[in-house]
């Protein structure tokens, strides 16, 4: 069975929020936060790092 990435990643990211419940400011400043670096000039900086 063949599952698209973005479904995968929707279902895991849903499944962590109810388990480890975090604060909503906090999963909007995690994703915007990477969103935000990702485009930036640190982001192939940072690239080798999560690697």
């Amino acid at each position: 069975m063949d599952v698209p990435l973005w479904l995968a990643l929707i279902a895991i990211g849903v499944l962590g929020y109810k388990l480890v419940r975090p604060p909503l400011w906090l999963v909007a400043v995690i994703l915007l936060g990477g969103y935000l670096l990702a485009n930036s000039s640190l982001g192939p900086l940072l690239d080798p790092l999560t690697k």
